[in-house]
């Protein structure tokens, strides 16, 4: 009688699931497979130097772009933004050593409905609406497979058009976020912009060599505006000196704010944004959208803030200079003064090296 009431449950269970995938099958993709390729099906990052990591990277990108006419840099991009995600959430989205920084949690890839929890069938997977493709063309769907998972990504995107507003569209229904669209968007040009994958130089925020000063005053209090902690360090330096990126860059925010007057916001490949506030002025090139590099002037150190738009001089002339880490939901600021001596040193060693 047990076995009797098993069975009905376990053809009760598959009749629905079958069910279930039968109404779904109007809206799935036609594509299942990629096809072949002479890339290695499983290249390796791990024990590779940083120059040789982002050329298997570039080449991963042109492959599947070619395959599916999705340009290298936008793909670059959504990989590097999902790489700034998963250093925010490591346990959540834990997966082996690869190429691709591209992770989706396994009902994703195989299917919400699919029954079965290792499948790595591509016509089950896509009959069950799962993600997962096979860009590697041996009739396998390995979500840790560099070339599958980066074309599953890109079979995504493709079904949404090539235009620009396409991707963008793709993006959002995707992620459900603004704030990714946006990201991925900076990283992408400034991917096209460059045509280099390596773009994570910096430099220290004032010339070296001129009147400066500063020390860790991170998290100290501060009271103008409402209790609250000081979420950068200050750079106490002449007014008028000039302020420059620490980084390559999208220009985000560029205005007046109560508390950092005249500043302006940088966003750079690791999802962090660089905030420099109290400026004198504006560089005249240092426009909202455009592509800023390393020791790049964007203003001039000042003393504005704390006012109404124009306030100046209620403290000596300064740059506080704040970076934020961003989780894909809300950001945070974190102590930018070990990351400032780094820089300052690293930039030294270089003027040193020039000189001889």
């Amino acid at each position: 009688m047990q076995d009797r009431f098993t069975s009905r449950l376990t053809y009760s269970f598959w009749i629905k699931t079958l069910l279930a995938g039968t109404l779904l099958l109007p809206f799935l993709p036609v594509d299942v497979y990629g096809e072949p390729t002479a890339v290695d099906s499983k290249p390796q990052a791990v024990k590779q130097k940083p120059a040789e990591i982002f050329a298997s990277r570039r080449h991963l990108y042109e492959s599947i772009g070619q395959m599916t006419q999705i340009p290298w840099y936008r793909l670059a991009a959504i990989d590097q933004y999902e790489r700034t995600i998963s250093r925010a959430h490591p346990k959540d989205r834990k997966h082996p050593e690869r190429l691709t920084g591209i992770f989706m949690t396994s009902p994703a890839w195989r299917g919400w409905l699919n029954p079965d929890e290792t499948d790595q069938h591509p016509g089950s997977i896509v009959f069950f609406n799962g993600y997962g493709r096979d860009g590697s063309g041996d009739g396998v769907a390995d979500a840790n497979n560099d070339l599958d998972v980066l074309y599953s990504m890109a079979s995504i995107i493709k079904n949404y058009g090539n235009k620009p507003e396409d991707f963008n569209i793709a993006l959002w229904e995707y992620y459900h976020n603004s704030r990714a669209v946006q990201r991925i968007q900076q990283f992408a040009k400034l991917y096209e912009h460059f045509d280099n994958l390596d773009l994570f130089d910096h430099a220290f925020p004032v010339p070296l060599g001129t009147n400066y000063s500063y020390r860790s005053t991170w998290g100290t209090k501060r009271s103008w505006g409402g209790y609250r902690i000081h979420e950068g360090t200050d750079i106490f330096a002449p007014h008028g000196l000039p302020v420059r990126s620490t980084c390559y860059g999208v220009v985000e925010i560029k205005g007046w704010n109560p508390f950092g007057g005249w500043r302006i916001g940088i966003r750079d490949l690791n999802n962090h944004y660089h905030y420099y506030a109290h400026l004198s002025g504006f560089d005249k090139n240092a426009h909202i959208g455009e592509v800023v590099t390393p020791g790049q002037v964007l203003g001039w150190v000042g003393s504005s803030g704390y006012g109404k738009p124009g306030t100046q001089g209620k403290f000596p002339p300064h740059l506080h200079y704040g970076i934020y880490r961003d989780s894909g939901l809300n950001e945070w600021s974190f102590d930018p003064y070990p990351n400032l001596k780094h820089w300052e040193q690293e930039e030294r060693k270089q003027k040193k090296a020039k000189s001889k």
